[in-house]
């Protein structure tokens, strides 16, 4: 049987009109804490830095931070779209509410950002830049390349998502979406793969609705 972890996502006014450290300050009092840090693949990577998320949604977008503390980091990809998940980065999927399809999005340490409308791993319609152009993202690290190890890095990276981006109504909200969260980092120093809800796969593989998560609105 597969784990399902459930999260609440509470609601916080006019989460879009704040800046880096007022959506920090207002998810750390407000919004519902999760763990990156199942380890699925302890074998061939057993390396796992520390990561932990808040989520929360104003009236029109859904808010996601991750704050990361571990051994290295890596932004070398500047353009988004690009292979961001080589670097250190943080990820989202969602299921689209009534399609059977979901979204990824995947935040590299220095806010480049690919996302996608999918139905596997490889049948996809990559975001435009206009649809790019309206999630919000804050993050620890310029917009420059970096890449360093031999000593502990923390930081952070969050996303505003408009509703709509991802098929859904904002006047008419679901009940409840399916989704995980991930930490990854495949041309790290420490190569890494965590999740927030379990994976049941001989190796990586994010691209698996069937083991998301339960993400409850209120």
């Amino acid at each position: 049987m597969n784990t399902v972890k459930r999260i609440k996502i509470p609601y916080i006014e006019g989460l879009e009109q704040l800046s880096c450290s007022e959506l920090d300050l207002a998810l750390e009092r407000t919004g519902s804490k999760f763990a990156v840090n199942e380890n699925n693949w302890p074998a061939a990577f057993p390396y796992g830095p520390d990561c932990n998320g808040v989520i929360a949604r104003s009236k029109e977008h859904l808010a996601i931070a991750y704050h990361v503390r571990g051994l290295d980091i890596r932004g070398v990809e500047l353009e988004d779209n690009g292979n961001t998940w080589e670097d250190s980065c943080c990820e989202f999927f969602v299921t689209h509410p009534f399609d059977g399809t979901y979204y990824n999005f995947e935040l590299n340490c220095i806010g480049t950002l690919l996302a996608a409308k999918r139905t596997s791993r490889t049948e996809k319609v990559m975001f435009t830049p206009d649809q790019l152009a309206q999630v919000t993202r804050f993050t620890t690290f310029p917009h420059q390349a970096v890449e360093s190890s031999g000593k502990i890095f923390s930081w952070t990276a969050a996303l505003l998502i408009p509703f709509r981006l991802i098929g859904i109504d904002p006047a008419a909200l679901p009940v409840s979406l399916r989704g995980n969260f991930y930490k990854c980092g495949d041309k790290t120093a420490h190569p890494h793969y965590l999740s927030w809800n379990p994976i049941k796969t001989p190796k990586p593989d994010f691209h698996r609705p069937e083991f998301f998560g339960e993400l409850l609105i209120h």
